[in-house]
Protein backbone atom coordinates (compact mmCIF):
# COMPACT_ATOMS: atom_id res chain seq x y z
CA UNK A 1 0.00 0.00 0.00
CA UNK A 2 2.77 2.50 0.94
CA UNK A 3 4.97 1.58 -1.94
CA UNK A 4 6.02 4.80 -4.63
CA UNK A 5 5.06 4.59 -7.97
CA UNK A 6 3.94 6.74 -11.17
CA UNK A 7 0.59 7.01 -12.09
CA UNK A 8 0.90 8.78 -15.24
CA UNK A 9 2.73 11.04 -17.48
CA UNK A 10 2.14 13.51 -19.96
CA UNK A 11 4.39 15.87 -21.94
CA UNK A 12 2.97 19.02 -22.03
CA UNK A 13 5.39 20.71 -24.53
CA UNK A 14 9.11 22.10 -24.40
CA UNK A 15 11.26 24.68 -24.03
CA UNK A 16 14.26 26.69 -25.94
CA UNK A 17 16.73 27.80 -23.53
CA UNK A 18 19.58 29.78 -24.40
CA UNK A 19 21.58 29.44 -21.07
CA UNK A 20 24.67 28.41 -20.92
CA UNK A 21 23.60 27.99 -24.68
CA UNK A 22 20.79 27.20 -26.80
CA UNK A 23 19.02 23.72 -25.91
CA UNK A 24 15.62 21.91 -25.64
CA UNK A 25 13.92 20.30 -22.69
CA UNK A 26 10.71 18.42 -22.69
CA UNK A 27 7.75 19.43 -19.65
CA UNK A 28 6.52 16.59 -18.39
CA UNK A 29 3.70 16.55 -15.79
CA UNK A 30 4.31 13.67 -13.55
CA UNK A 31 1.21 12.41 -11.61
CA UNK A 32 2.35 9.89 -8.44
CA UNK A 33 0.67 7.60 -6.02
CA UNK A 34 0.39 9.86 -3.59
CA UNK A 35 -1.96 12.34 -5.85
CA UNK A 36 0.81 14.86 -5.55
CA UNK A 37 1.59 16.46 -9.28
CA UNK A 38 5.43 17.18 -10.37
CA UNK A 39 6.64 19.46 -13.74
CA UNK A 40 10.14 18.09 -14.26
CA UNK A 41 12.00 19.19 -17.13
CA UNK A 42 14.28 16.88 -19.40
CA UNK A 43 17.04 16.83 -22.12
CA UNK A 44 16.14 14.14 -24.82
CA UNK A 45 19.60 12.98 -24.74
CA UNK A 46 18.71 11.94 -20.78
CA UNK A 47 15.79 10.55 -22.36
CA UNK A 48 17.64 8.41 -24.22
CA UNK A 49 20.27 7.33 -21.90
CA UNK A 50 17.50 6.55 -19.65
CA UNK A 51 16.45 4.30 -22.20
CA UNK A 52 19.27 2.82 -23.00
CA UNK A 53 19.56 1.48 -19.65
CA UNK A 54 16.10 0.13 -18.79
CA UNK A 55 16.93 -1.87 -22.25
CA UNK A 56 20.26 -2.95 -20.24
CA UNK A 57 18.06 -3.90 -17.03
CA UNK A 58 15.95 -5.67 -18.93
CA UNK A 59 17.10 -7.85 -22.02
CA UNK A 60 13.99 -10.25 -22.53
CA UNK A 61 11.68 -7.49 -22.64
CA UNK A 62 14.22 -5.42 -24.44
CA UNK A 63 14.09 -7.98 -27.29
CA UNK A 64 17.91 -8.55 -26.81
CA UNK A 65 17.25 -12.59 -26.31
CA UNK A 66 14.32 -12.98 -28.95
CA UNK A 67 12.81 -10.28 -30.55
CA UNK A 68 9.12 -12.03 -30.32
CA UNK A 69 9.58 -10.99 -26.66
CA UNK A 70 10.35 -7.19 -26.81
CA UNK A 71 7.58 -5.15 -25.33
CA UNK A 72 9.77 -2.23 -24.37
CA UNK A 73 9.14 0.75 -26.82
CA UNK A 74 11.62 2.03 -29.43
CA UNK A 75 13.27 5.19 -29.40
CA UNK A 76 14.84 6.68 -32.04
CA UNK A 77 18.65 7.90 -30.93
CA UNK A 78 18.97 11.41 -31.13
CA UNK A 79 20.83 13.47 -34.21
CA UNK A 80 23.73 15.30 -34.69
CA UNK A 81 22.03 18.36 -34.76
CA UNK A 82 18.57 18.80 -33.37
CA UNK A 83 17.04 22.10 -34.03
CA UNK A 84 13.59 23.42 -33.37
CA UNK A 85 11.87 20.86 -35.88
CA UNK A 86 13.22 18.22 -34.30
CA UNK A 87 11.93 18.96 -31.09
CA UNK A 88 8.51 19.38 -32.30
CA UNK A 89 8.24 16.29 -34.46
CA UNK A 90 9.53 13.84 -30.60
CA UNK A 91 6.53 15.41 -29.35
CA UNK A 92 3.89 12.35 -30.33
CA UNK A 93 7.16 9.97 -30.25
CA UNK A 94 7.47 10.28 -26.72
CA UNK A 95 3.64 10.83 -25.73
CA UNK A 96 3.28 7.36 -27.37
CA UNK A 97 6.86 6.12 -25.48
CA UNK A 98 5.46 6.69 -22.33
CA UNK A 99 2.06 6.12 -22.46
CA UNK A 100 3.22 2.47 -24.10
CA UNK A 101 5.78 2.62 -20.68
CA UNK A 102 3.32 3.21 -18.40
CA UNK A 103 1.17 0.38 -19.62
CA UNK A 104 3.95 -2.36 -19.15
CA UNK A 105 3.87 -5.06 -16.46
CA UNK A 106 4.90 -3.70 -12.48
CA UNK A 107 8.68 -4.67 -12.58
CA UNK A 108 9.24 -2.07 -15.87
CA UNK A 109 6.46 0.51 -15.07
CA UNK A 110 7.38 0.74 -11.07
CA UNK A 111 11.01 0.22 -11.25
CA UNK A 112 13.49 2.15 -9.75
CA UNK A 113 15.17 3.56 -12.40
CA UNK A 114 11.99 5.14 -13.83
CA UNK A 115 11.08 6.54 -10.60
CA UNK A 116 14.36 8.55 -10.12
CA UNK A 117 14.58 9.48 -13.27
CA UNK A 118 11.14 11.83 -13.13
CA UNK A 119 12.14 12.33 -9.36
CA UNK A 120 12.04 16.43 -9.10
CA UNK A 121 15.46 17.81 -9.14
CA UNK A 122 17.10 20.97 -8.02
CA UNK A 123 17.52 22.45 -11.67
CA UNK A 124 13.66 21.44 -12.05
CA UNK A 125 12.89 24.04 -9.55
CA UNK A 126 15.46 26.12 -10.77
CA UNK A 127 13.61 29.07 -13.26
CA UNK A 128 14.98 31.32 -15.35
CA UNK A 129 15.59 34.79 -13.77
CA UNK A 130 14.81 38.70 -14.83
CA UNK A 131 18.37 39.04 -15.34
CA UNK A 132 18.74 36.65 -17.77
CA UNK A 133 18.95 38.54 -21.37
CA UNK A 134 16.85 36.04 -23.14
CA UNK A 135 13.90 33.61 -21.22
CA UNK A 136 13.15 30.92 -22.47
CA UNK A 137 10.28 30.26 -25.35
CA UNK A 138 7.98 27.58 -24.36
CA UNK A 139 5.83 25.43 -26.93
CA UNK A 140 3.00 23.66 -25.45
CA UNK A 141 1.31 20.37 -27.15
CA UNK A 142 -2.06 20.55 -27.63
CA UNK A 143 -3.74 17.95 -25.87
CA UNK A 144 -5.44 16.16 -28.83
CA UNK A 145 -3.01 16.46 -30.72
CA UNK A 146 -1.42 13.08 -30.08
CA UNK A 147 0.84 11.84 -33.00
CA UNK A 148 -0.07 14.52 -35.32
CA UNK A 149 2.88 16.55 -35.93
CA UNK A 150 1.15 19.05 -38.02
CA UNK A 151 -1.14 19.99 -34.96
CA UNK A 152 1.71 20.51 -33.10
CA UNK A 153 1.31 24.35 -31.70
CA UNK A 154 4.02 26.96 -32.72
CA UNK A 155 5.60 28.99 -30.21
CA UNK A 156 3.72 30.34 -27.99
CA UNK A 157 3.80 32.58 -25.20
CA UNK A 158 1.74 31.05 -21.81
CA UNK A 159 -0.82 33.09 -20.92
CA UNK A 160 0.03 35.70 -18.33
CA UNK A 161 -2.77 36.24 -15.50
CA UNK A 162 -2.67 38.52 -12.22
CA UNK A 163 -4.20 37.71 -8.97
CA UNK A 164 -7.04 39.61 -7.30
CA UNK A 165 -6.37 39.08 -3.90
CA UNK A 166 -3.72 37.08 -1.04
CA UNK A 167 -4.03 33.22 -1.24
CA UNK A 168 -2.22 30.89 0.35
CA UNK A 169 -0.88 27.51 -0.21
CA UNK A 170 -2.27 24.52 1.82
CA UNK A 171 -0.50 21.76 0.31
CA UNK A 172 3.06 21.14 -1.22
CA UNK A 173 1.58 21.19 -4.65
CA UNK A 174 -0.04 24.38 -4.34
CA UNK A 175 1.19 27.81 -5.03
CA UNK A 176 1.37 30.87 -2.83
CA UNK A 177 0.49 34.51 -4.67
CA UNK A 178 -0.23 38.18 -3.18
CA UNK A 179 -2.07 40.22 -5.00
CA UNK A 180 -0.99 41.84 -8.26
CA UNK A 181 1.34 39.12 -8.84
CA UNK A 182 1.56 38.09 -12.51
CA UNK A 183 1.84 34.01 -13.09
CA UNK A 184 2.18 32.02 -16.34
CA UNK A 185 -0.24 29.47 -16.89
CA UNK A 186 0.88 26.20 -18.05
CA UNK A 187 -2.14 24.18 -17.55
CA UNK A 188 -5.52 25.06 -17.18
CA UNK A 189 -7.39 22.67 -15.10
CA UNK A 190 -11.50 21.55 -15.66
CA UNK A 191 -11.45 21.39 -11.80
CA UNK A 192 -10.99 25.00 -11.42
CA UNK A 193 -6.93 24.26 -10.20
CA UNK A 194 -4.42 26.31 -12.74
CA UNK A 195 -0.77 25.00 -12.94
CA UNK A 196 1.37 28.48 -13.02
CA UNK A 197 4.72 29.52 -12.61
CA UNK A 198 6.40 33.02 -11.58
CA UNK A 199 9.99 32.94 -11.23
CA UNK A 200 11.15 30.45 -9.46
CA UNK A 201 8.16 29.21 -8.23
CA UNK A 202 5.06 27.05 -9.88
CA UNK A 203 2.07 25.33 -8.25
CA UNK A 204 -1.69 24.70 -8.17
CA UNK A 205 -3.89 28.32 -8.00
CA UNK A 206 -7.39 28.59 -7.83
CA UNK A 207 -8.74 29.97 -10.88
CA UNK A 208 -11.13 32.26 -8.91
CA UNK A 209 -8.06 34.38 -7.90
CA UNK A 210 -6.82 34.98 -10.93
CA UNK A 211 -7.37 37.29 -14.18
CA UNK A 212 -6.45 38.05 -17.16
CA UNK A 213 -4.51 41.15 -17.77
CA UNK A 214 -6.18 41.96 -21.01
CA UNK A 215 -10.23 42.19 -20.42
CA UNK A 216 -12.49 40.60 -17.80
CA UNK A 217 -12.38 36.33 -17.40
CA UNK A 218 -16.28 36.02 -18.15
CA UNK A 219 -15.39 36.34 -21.79
CA UNK A 220 -13.37 32.93 -21.62
CA UNK A 221 -16.24 30.90 -19.81
CA UNK A 222 -17.94 28.97 -22.86
CA UNK A 223 -21.87 29.47 -23.61
CA UNK A 224 -24.30 27.89 -21.71
CA UNK A 225 -25.67 24.62 -23.43
CA UNK A 226 -29.45 23.67 -21.85
CA UNK A 227 -29.43 20.45 -23.57
CA UNK A 228 -27.32 18.87 -20.66
CA UNK A 229 -24.53 16.76 -20.75
CA UNK A 230 -24.95 13.68 -18.15
CA UNK A 231 -22.98 13.19 -15.39
CA UNK A 232 -22.63 11.41 -11.72
CA UNK A 233 -21.67 12.62 -8.43
CA UNK A 234 -18.66 11.09 -6.97
CA UNK A 235 -18.60 13.10 -3.94
CA UNK A 236 -21.33 14.68 -2.07
CA UNK A 237 -21.68 18.43 -1.41
CA UNK A 238 -24.06 20.71 0.91
CA UNK A 239 -24.88 24.17 -0.71
CA UNK A 240 -22.90 26.68 1.56
CA UNK A 241 -24.27 29.69 -1.04
CA UNK A 242 -28.06 30.29 -1.97
CA UNK A 243 -26.83 29.50 -5.84
CA UNK A 244 -25.69 26.32 -5.16
CA UNK A 245 -27.20 23.10 -5.03
CA UNK A 246 -26.44 20.15 -2.98
CA UNK A 247 -26.22 16.44 -4.32
CA UNK A 248 -25.68 13.52 -2.70
CA UNK A 249 -22.64 10.76 -3.87
CA UNK A 250 -24.52 8.79 -7.31
CA UNK A 251 -26.90 11.12 -8.04
CA UNK A 252 -27.61 11.44 -12.43
CA UNK A 253 -27.54 15.25 -13.44
CA UNK A 254 -26.98 17.34 -16.39
CA UNK A 255 -24.17 19.72 -16.85
CA UNK A 256 -25.68 23.15 -18.70
CA UNK A 257 -22.44 25.76 -18.17
CA UNK A 258 -19.25 24.43 -17.73
CA UNK A 259 -17.24 27.60 -16.03
CA UNK A 260 -13.64 27.83 -15.97
CA UNK A 261 -13.36 28.23 -12.23
CA UNK A 262 -14.09 24.71 -11.62
CA UNK A 263 -18.09 25.56 -10.49
CA UNK A 264 -20.26 24.24 -13.02
CA UNK A 265 -24.03 24.76 -13.03
CA UNK A 266 -25.84 21.54 -12.71
CA UNK A 267 -29.36 20.43 -13.41
CA UNK A 268 -31.62 18.42 -11.35
CA UNK A 269 -35.02 17.95 -12.29
CA UNK A 270 -36.08 21.57 -12.87
CA UNK A 271 -33.49 22.88 -9.99
CA UNK A 272 -30.42 24.19 -10.73
CA UNK A 273 -27.14 25.42 -9.29
CA UNK A 274 -23.17 25.85 -8.61
CA UNK A 275 -21.70 22.36 -8.03
CA UNK A 276 -17.79 21.59 -7.90
CA UNK A 277 -16.68 20.22 -10.61
CA UNK A 278 -14.34 18.09 -9.19
CA UNK A 279 -17.12 15.81 -7.34
CA UNK A 280 -18.51 14.94 -11.01
CA UNK A 281 -17.24 12.39 -13.46
CA UNK A 282 -19.11 11.91 -17.22
CA UNK A 283 -22.26 8.95 -17.45
CA UNK A 284 -20.59 5.72 -18.03
CA UNK A 285 -16.77 6.63 -16.96
CA UNK A 286 -14.88 4.84 -13.99
CA UNK A 287 -14.96 6.26 -11.43
CA UNK A 288 -12.55 5.24 -9.05
CA UNK A 289 -9.61 7.27 -10.26
CA UNK A 290 -11.24 10.46 -10.37
CA UNK A 291 -12.56 9.75 -6.45
CA UNK A 292 -8.63 8.83 -5.59
CA UNK A 293 -7.87 12.21 -7.17
CA UNK A 294 -10.54 14.56 -4.97
CA UNK A 295 -8.78 13.22 -2.31
CA UNK A 296 -5.82 14.78 -2.06
CA UNK A 297 -7.30 18.02 -3.21
CA UNK A 298 -10.63 19.75 -2.31
CA UNK A 299 -12.79 21.96 -4.51
CA UNK A 300 -11.12 25.26 -5.19
CA UNK A 301 -12.68 28.57 -3.68
CA UNK A 302 -15.69 30.60 -5.16
CA UNK A 303 -14.88 34.21 -6.78
CA UNK A 304 -17.70 34.95 -4.81
CA UNK A 305 -16.53 34.33 -1.23
CA UNK A 306 -13.23 35.77 -2.04
CA UNK A 307 -12.60 38.76 0.29
CA UNK A 308 -10.73 42.22 -0.99
CA UNK A 309 -11.15 41.19 -4.35
CA UNK A 310 -8.94 44.02 -6.21
CA UNK A 311 -9.40 43.94 -9.87
CA UNK A 312 -7.69 46.40 -12.49
CA UNK A 313 -10.66 46.34 -14.87
CA UNK A 314 -13.11 48.91 -14.70
CA UNK A 315 -16.05 46.75 -16.09
CA UNK A 316 -17.30 44.35 -13.68
CA UNK A 317 -17.51 40.97 -14.39
CA UNK A 318 -20.74 39.31 -14.80
CA UNK A 319 -22.45 36.35 -14.71
CA UNK A 320 -25.69 34.99 -15.48
CA UNK A 321 -27.72 34.85 -12.19
CA UNK A 322 -29.97 31.11 -11.24
CA UNK A 323 -33.24 32.95 -12.59
CA UNK A 324 -31.60 33.25 -15.77
CA UNK A 325 -29.81 29.66 -15.68
CA UNK A 326 -33.61 28.38 -14.79
CA UNK A 327 -35.75 30.06 -17.05
CA UNK A 328 -33.58 29.36 -19.81
CA UNK A 329 -33.57 25.54 -18.89
CA UNK A 330 -37.37 25.39 -18.20
CA UNK A 331 -38.07 26.94 -20.89
CA UNK A 332 -35.39 23.73 -23.54
CA UNK A 333 -37.07 21.20 -21.51
CA UNK A 334 -40.70 22.05 -22.26
CA UNK A 335 -39.36 22.23 -26.01
CA UNK A 336 -37.85 18.99 -25.87
CA UNK A 337 -40.94 17.93 -24.52
CA UNK A 338 -43.46 19.11 -26.72
CA UNK A 339 -42.49 17.03 -29.99
CA UNK A 340 -43.12 13.98 -27.88
CA UNK A 341 -46.36 14.49 -26.54
CA UNK A 342 -49.01 13.13 -29.27
CA UNK A 343 -51.47 15.82 -30.39
CA UNK A 344 -55.49 15.21 -29.73
CA UNK A 345 -56.87 14.15 -33.50
CA UNK A 346 -60.71 13.60 -33.56
CA UNK A 347 -61.84 11.57 -36.77
CA UNK A 348 -63.78 14.70 -38.15
CA UNK A 349 -60.36 16.74 -38.22
CA UNK A 350 -58.26 14.18 -39.76
CA UNK A 351 -61.55 13.50 -42.12
CA UNK A 352 -61.21 17.47 -43.26
CA UNK A 353 -57.12 16.79 -42.81
CA UNK A 354 -57.24 19.90 -40.50
CA UNK A 355 -54.57 19.92 -37.82
CA UNK A 356 -56.17 19.43 -33.82
CA UNK A 357 -54.71 22.66 -33.27
CA UNK A 358 -56.72 24.04 -35.63
CA UNK A 359 -59.59 22.77 -34.11
CA UNK A 360 -58.70 23.94 -31.02
CA UNK A 361 -58.49 27.35 -31.98
CA UNK A 362 -62.48 27.28 -32.91
CA UNK A 363 -64.47 27.54 -29.65
CA UNK A 364 -67.55 28.86 -31.56
CA UNK A 365 -68.96 25.65 -32.28
CA UNK A 366 -69.64 22.99 -29.59
CA UNK A 367 -68.78 19.58 -30.42
CA UNK A 368 -71.91 16.92 -30.89
CA UNK A 369 -72.15 15.16 -27.22
CA UNK A 370 -72.10 11.58 -28.07
CA UNK A 371 -74.74 8.90 -27.56
CA UNK A 372 -72.88 7.61 -24.39
CA UNK A 373 -72.41 10.96 -22.62
CA UNK A 374 -76.44 11.58 -23.81
CA UNK A 375 -77.05 8.45 -22.04
CA UNK A 376 -74.95 9.40 -18.81
CA UNK A 377 -76.56 12.76 -18.03
CA UNK A 378 -80.12 11.64 -18.42
CA UNK A 379 -82.12 10.13 -15.75
CA UNK A 380 -83.10 6.24 -15.29
CA UNK A 381 -86.45 6.03 -16.70
CA UNK A 382 -85.14 8.18 -20.01
CA UNK A 383 -82.32 5.66 -19.93
CA UNK A 384 -84.88 2.94 -20.10
CA UNK A 385 -87.20 4.06 -22.92
CA UNK A 386 -83.85 5.22 -25.07
CA UNK A 387 -82.90 1.41 -24.72
CA UNK A 388 -86.07 -0.18 -25.14
CA UNK A 389 -86.40 2.55 -28.15
CA UNK A 390 -83.67 0.97 -29.42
Amino acid sequence: MGDTFIRHIALLGFEKRFVPSQHYVYMFLVKWQDLSEKVVYRKFTEIYEFHKMLKEMFPIEAGEINTENRIIPHLPAPRWFDGQRAAESRQGTLTEYFNTLMGLPVKISRCPHLLDFFKVRPDDLKLPTDSQVKKPETYLMPKDAKNNVADITGPIILQTYRAIADYEKSSRTEMTVATGDVVDVVEKSESGWWFCQMKTKRGWVPASYLEPLDSPDEAEDPDPNYAGEPYVTIKAYTAVEEDEVSLSEGEAIEVIHKLLDGWWVVRKGDATGYFPSMYLQKAGEEVTQAQRLIRGRGAPPRRSTIRNVQSIHQRSRKRLSQDAYRRNSVRFLQQRRRPGRPGPQSAQGSKNNLPSQHAKAQPAVPPRPSADLILHRCTESTKRKLASAV
